[in-house]
């Protein structure tokens, strides 16, 4: 189960054999939208339930069996997902009182984030307030950085352990990852899922002083600035529409501008992230916008040959696994994410683990 801010994304595995799946859209109520699911599927000798959960905070760095106590962490982690903890806590809650007798797993998009190093993780604010209110960089999108990273290196034909690899999961909301060996070394939200690109409702990283200044000279309340940045700004606030397909169809000059933004800060990050990690192998785009847009692809990355990234204009209109041209030193690469299925592994893992 993937209960996203407003959608709920379903896959019923037979180990890792897809047997049905789904994917409910606008959704307002993610409890009800469950229970219409899985009273519609047969789940005769169900195993296990395995819950995509957005922020586990320092708390959670593996899948979970849940419990009541385990919903009440994640619930007090709220603030710092306000957009994505509840749906996740409504699925839950609906799916274990549907599926009393059904283990039910949480896997965290924060887990995998957990191997980034102190100097990638930590923000440069007094020390000791940062240890006491739990501030630090969590990331995010970790079950399809993982996955995506490890496609990349298959791939490739190579371990994951031997390749680093920039994956870039662009959605609604949108993260970059530096991948090194197989481990999440840097990425570009932190906190809250508000830090890092440009997002569809979120504005990704901006000046700290830009809140003050709304509080105390335009008299916003926090409450309000909470909402103007993650709800009303990135593309919505730029240009009015926080769908890529849109801002695309467009041709004034604010939808050029939100485009323009979006992916230049994407390039910012591909050059920062090669620099951190001495060099990359692979540039992995991935999620609604990195798997379907060609335009994207080719303007977040344009101008970075010097580095030994390039876009083939044929292969990346084309849509296919490898857009960079023959011989480029570093490969760019369109890999579908596939979260359920990265769920459903790790419940599995955890479940065998534990002798289930």
């Amino acid at each position: 189960m993937n209960c996203g801010s407003s959608s709920l994304k379903w896959r019923l595995f037979d180990q890792a054999e897809k047997v049905a799946g789904g994917l409910v859209e606008r959704v307002t109520d993610h409890g009800s939208a469950l229970h219409e699911v899985l009273s519609a599927v047969d789940l005769t000798g169900l195993d296990a339930v395995g819950h995509r959960m957005v922020h586990g905070g320092l708390r959670f760095s593996r899948p979970t069996l849940i419990d009541d106590e385990v919903i009440a962490a994640v619930a007090e982690l709220i603030p710092l997902a306000p957009l994505h903890n509840p749906p996740n806590i409504a699925g839950v809650r609906e799916a274990r009182r549907m599926l009393p007798e059904v283990p039910q797993v949480a896997v965290f998009d924060t887990a995998f984030h957990r191997t980034i190093p102190p100097m990638n993780a930590h923000y440069a604010i007094d020390s000791a307030v940062a240890a006491e209110h739990g501030i630090i960089r969590y990331g995010f999108h970790g079950t399809s950085h993982a996955y995506v990273s490890r496609q990349t290196a298959k791939l490739l034909g190579r371990e994951p352990a031997e390749v680093n690899v920039i994956t870039l999961h662009l959605g609604n909301g949108a993260s970059a990852c530096a991948v090194k060996g197989g481990r999440s070394f840097a990425t570009s939200m932190g906190l809250s899922p508000l830090e890092g690109l440009v997002m569809g409702t979120r504005s990704g990283n901006i000046d700290p002083a830009i809140i003050f200044h709304l509080h105390r000279v335009a008299g916003m309340p926090v409450e309000a600035i909470d909402d103007l940045l993650n709800k009303r700004s990135g593309l919505l606030g730029l240009c009015g529409d926080s769908d890529m397909r849109e801002v695309l169809r467009r041709d004034d000059e604010q939808a050029k501008l939100a485009l323009a933004m979006y992916c230049e800060r994407i390039k910012s990050y591909v050059g920062a992230y090669t620099a951190m990690l001495g060099g990359v192998d692979a540039v992995a785009f991935t999620a609604g916008v990195g798997e379907n847009s060609a335009a994207v692809r080719a303007a977040s990355l344009s101008n970075l040959e010097f580095m030994g990234i390039a876009v083939d204009e044929t292969r990346n209109a084309k849509g296919e696994a490898i857009i960079s041209p023959d011989g480029a030193r570093v490969a760019v690469c369109v890999v579908p994410t596939d979260e359920e299925l990265e769920i459903a592994t790790q419940t599995e893992a955890l479940l065998s683990s534990n002798g289930r």
